[in-house]
């Protein structure tokens, strides 16, 4: 378990996706990468973003992004802290975030849609290695 957004939550998730019977199964379709650019507000007093590279029920790298300019994901999702706390709390629904614009997206959203299964099985992997929270 570990402290989302902490460099160890990153590793956490990505040691969750790697071994989870379920992410493999739902997931083995996926191909692509992300952003996750966490906005600060609050509790968080910077912006962290953390780089996923996905593929086919895998995570085959993943790392605190210190320049943007290094990869050119498929996608780049980015809120305010609050809202992915939200998500990850289960108090907001992924899939509403982004309806919704709480979760912006740069990237081919009718991919996202389609793969509605792999993005909430990504987001439960999430929840289950986050056991607290910027203060």
């Amino acid at each position: 378990m570990a402290k989302f957004p902490e460099p160890e939550w990153l590793q956490a998730l990505m040691d969750k996706l790697n071994s989870d019977e379920q992410y493999s199964q739902v997931a083995r379709n996926w191909e692509g990468d992300f952003y996750f650019v966490i906005e600060p507000d609050g509790a968080l007093m910077e912006q962290v973003i953390f780089y996923f590279d996905l593929w086919h029920g895998k995570c085959n790298d993943g790392f605190v992004v210190a320049d943007v300019g290094v990869k050119d994901p498929a996608f780049v999702l980015s809120a305010p802290y609050a809202n992915y706390k939200r998500i990850l709390l289960g108090e907001l629904h992924p899939m509403q975030a982004l309806m919704t614009r709480k979760l912006h997206v740069k990237g081919n959203m009718s991919v996202l849609v389609r793969n509605v299964p792999t993005v909430l099985d990504f987001v439960r992997c999430a929840r289950e290695v986050t056991d607290s929270f910027a203060a």
